[in-house]
């Protein structure tokens, strides 16, 4: 008896102190440039980021923050320096200046999605990779944190009663130049899609083609100085980053970006977005993340 005790004695003391380690000088330097708390088990430093000041219900039901509501980062040393992964908790209006943050800053967005239905306020959650120094990537993920907390909203409070419909007219003829391709007019949206094709998908035999779903599309509403824009870009991964770049530059949110086959190869990601202003601005908005594809079917000089 008194052996097994002390063998269970021993043993615990060898797990504490495999998961017990000294925080490293320059991951400690990591935390103190970012004023954040974490620690640092198994090689990994682990930053928290909650979001202890949103109160989040869920249904009706008010929740603590560690109940999905805690962000975080991590680094790890690898062949090549350190890699850094996260995953951020984001109100609906901190999204995209916090992705635009990271994208300046050399940072790879590589996920946006939700974790719930019907919470309020709305919540996403965005990952976000990097590879350098620990002081590196502590320094260009930074601003983003920074933001987080402190982006105004800049909407009112959802009353769907007072929307109204845009009125106007939309020179499809003008948009199609722009994005190089022809659309369809149905009813008063006008919708240009772009097959992927050229990827030569297939699932089992079966060829996944543009009207199986391997397409990317803009759909353009209202009229030429007041429009909205909404759609999909079906991307390669080496494309995601670009794409991600061209739509923020042009102020096109970035709205979700996921898979929507499994198994396929090569993997295909799919990007939503949407945005208003000028049916100019948006279809060149467009154009650019296209341009990002390889699937323009006209050069930029002949735009």
């Amino acid at each position: 008896m008194i052996k097994s005790i002390v063998t269970l004695l021993a043993a615990s003391a060898v797990a504490l102190a495999a998961n017990s380690q000294p925080m490293p000088a320059e991951y400690a330097q990591v935390l103190k440039t970012l004023g954040k708390q974490g620690d640092f088990k198994a090689n990994v430093l682990k930053v928290n980021i909650p979001r202890n000041d949103l109160k989040v219900s869920v249904d009706g039901v008010a929740t603590p923050t560690a109940f999905g509501f805690g962000g975080w980062l991590a680094m790890t040393k690898g062949d090549l320096g350190d890699m850094m992964m996260g995953d951020l908790v984001l109100t609906q209006d901190e999204v995209n200046p916090v992705m635009s943050a990271l994208l300046d800053n050399g940072l790879e967005v590589t996920a946006l999605h939700n974790h719930f239905f019907f919470e309020e306020p709305r919540i996403f959650y965005m990952h976000v990779m990097g590879h350098g120094t620990p002081a590196e990537l502590a320094r260009r993920v930074q601003p983003a944190l920074a933001l987080i907390g402190h982006v105004p909203s800049t909407r009112p409070a959802s009353n769907t009663s007072a929307a109204s419909p845009l009125s106007g007219q939309l020179n499809t003829a003008k948009i199609a130049q722009i994005v190089g391709h022809e659309g369809e007019l149905n009813g008063s949206v006008y919708k240009i899609t772009v097959g992927r094709d050229e990827l030569r998908l297939k699932d089992m035999g079966a060829t996944i083609n543009s009207r199986m779903g391997l397409n990317t599309w803009a759909a353009f509403y209202g009229s030429d100085q007041n429009a909205v824009i909404a759609g999909d870009v079906a991307m390669l991964e080496s494309e995601v980053q670009p794409v991600l770049k061209a739509l923020r530059s042009h102020n096109l949110d970035v709205v979700a970006i996921h898979h929507h086959m499994t198994g396929t190869r090569p993997v295909i990601i799919f990007l939503h977005y949407w945005g208003k202003g000028p049916a100019e601005s948006l279809a060149n908005g467009f154009r650019a993340a296209l341009d990002e594809t390889g699937k323009t079917g006209i050069s930029a000089k002949a735009r």
